[in-house]
């Protein structure tokens, strides 16, 4: 099973998704389910190779090339799991959940190289009426019709769109 398992070829999640990337990190924000995510480097990296192609044992070699450390196979699971809970990959193999892997343990195994262990933080993003703020029309946006959002302070509506207020 584990063999099989390792020939495994997950496909990461595009759709949906607003994607920065940053020097040590990748922070992803999901449209569909308002929330943030945060992949740490190892996360990241295998977030960003799971192109439907690489297999799960290639996955690995990637990670021990990019650390030049040794990698255990259920550091490569963990970030899948992690992944697969935070719905950034695409669904449809159940033997994901299967592999299932903890932070914790990794940690008391592999101590020294603890820093090479995927982590993702993830947080809601917070609705418009949690921001105590009115949603409005940036400029440009549609306004006048129903449905349309009013303009900003400091744009008004004309020929349909929201165009910045010109000083008195």
């Amino acid at each position: 099973m584990r063999e099989r398992s390792e020939q495994l070829v997950p496909l990461a999640r595009r759709d949906e998704l607003v994607v920065r990337e940053l020097p040590d990190e990748v922070l992803i924000y999901d449209l569909t389910r308002h929330k943030a995510h945060c992949l740490n480097q190892a996360s990241a990296l295998v977030w960003k190779h799971c192109d439907g192609k690489m297999t799960v044992a290639e996955l690995k070699r990637l990670l021990e090339r990019e650390f030049a450390t040794p990698v255990d196979m259920d550091v490569v699971w963990l970030a899948l799991n992690q992944l697969r809970r935070f719905h950034l990959l695409e669904e449809g193999g159940r033997t994901f959940g299967m592999m299932k892997v903890s932070r914790r343990d990794l940690v008391r195994k592999y101590l020294p190289a603890a820093l090479v262990l995927p982590l993702i933080l993830s947080i809601p993003a917070p609705t418009v009426a949690q921001t105590g703020s009115t949603p409005c029309g940036a400029e440009d946006a549609p306004c006048g019709n129903p449905g349309d959002l009013p303009c900003c302070p400091g744009l008004d509506c004309g020929d349909g769109f929201c165009f910045p207020i010109p000083p008195p």
